[in-house]
């Protein structure tokens, strides 16, 4: 079942070469729990949420679904190492949320872990967010992971 989001457009979600090859049909490529979750946290925190934002001119391009176009992805293959991550499968996204800083928002999301709907994990000690919904081999709702 499709989870449209209400509080992101997919453009703030893609590549911008995804974007460009599939169009809206790039919707099918997200996990629908992923985009719930996202979804959720925006409209409980009621603050703006930056994932993507190439379409207005900015720098972010890759913080969400990431295809093999994308400079990550390509410096990872181009210098052989196998690069599984969880934002070329639709759910993953790295964020950052107006007026907080991202140790803040993970205690938030700790703190408030009851409004997941599902499991998630989170990069620990990096600038800013990544949440993904990889499983883990925990019953936590929040695992904290470093690379």
């Amino acid at each position: 079942m499709f989870w449209p989001p209400e509080n992101f457009i997919l453009e703030e979600l893609v590549c911008k070469h995804v974007f460009d090859k599939w169009g809206y049909n790039s919707w099918s490529f997200f996990d629908d729990r992923a985009l719930r979750t996202i979804d959720i946290i925006r409209r409980r925190l009621n603050k703006r949420m930056i994932i993507n934002n190439w379409k207005w001119g900015g720098e972010f391009t890759q913080r969400g679904l990431r295809c093999n176009q994308c400079q990550l992805v390509k410096d990872k293959t181009e210098a052989g190492i196998v690069y599984c991550t969880p934002h070329v499968r639709g759910i993953a996204f790295d964020f950052d949320v107006e007026g907080m800083v991202a140790e803040e928002v993970r205690q938030w999301l700790i703190k408030h872990k009851e409004i997941l709907p599902v499991p998630i994990r989170l990069e620990a000690g990096v600038n800013w967010v990544h949440l993904d919904i990889a499983p883990v081999p925990t019953l936590e709702k929040i695992t904290l992971f470093n690379p």
